[in-house]
């Protein structure tokens, strides 16, 4: 896998209170498996992560959302926590980019939380996903099909429910992400 993926530009699309091991734990996965990855935040500098509701470390913000697109990437990430997606929902710029990726046909891993983003960016209406059970009236009312499971790949979309997930999310992340390429580099797409 790691030839699969080396080069491949990943964005993940973050803010602060993003919860810890949902950004750290896919990143060293698919830092690991070769991918090229950038943190996209709406405002520079570093993100304030958390573990649940505490504060924890940072991390640093290598775009602006307001600068990138989907054009500038290969594949989108969205770590979740409670206060992260919640705020970034808010932003326009941030739920442009979001979009971009759909519009793309590009794939798209999000965890937790981080499915507001998908319904703030009108992309889950007749697919099936999964999500942090306080999401699944959201989910449902914006068309979606949520089901409670641990990973649900759902064409080029991958969604996980929490941080117990994550070993699963990864995987799943670079299994669908590692096709796409395969097919996009072979003029499948």
């Amino acid at each position: 896998m790691a030839d699969e993926l080396a080069g491949m530009k990943i964005a993940f699309l973050a803010a602060d209170m993003v919860e810890e091991s949902e950004l750290t734990g896919p990143w060293q996965a698919l830092r690991d498996a070769g991918a090229a990855l950038d943190l996209v935040s709406v405002n520079p500098g570093e993100v304030q992560m958390a573990r649940h509701h505490d504060k924890s470390g940072t991390f640093r913000v290598d775009r602006l959302v307001s600068v990138v697109s989907a054009d500038d990437y290969e594949a989108l990430v969205l770590p979740g926590g409670v206060a992260n997606p919640d705020a970034m929902r808010m932003s326009p710029e941030a739920v442009r980019f979001v979009r971009g990726f759909f519009e793309q046909d590009k794939p798209v891993g999000a965890i937790c939380h981080a499915p507001w983003m998908l319904v703030e960016a009108g992309v889950v209406r007749g697919r099936t996903l999964t999500s942090w059970p306080s999401l699944a009236t959201d989910l449902e009312n914006a068309g979606a099909h949520r089901i409670d499971r641990e990973v649900v790949v759902d064409d080029l979309l991958v969604t996980s429910r929490k941080p117990d997930d994550i070993p699963a999310f990864s995987r799943q992340l670079i299994e669908v992400f590692s096709r796409w390429r395969r097919e996009t580099l072979a003029g499948r797409l």
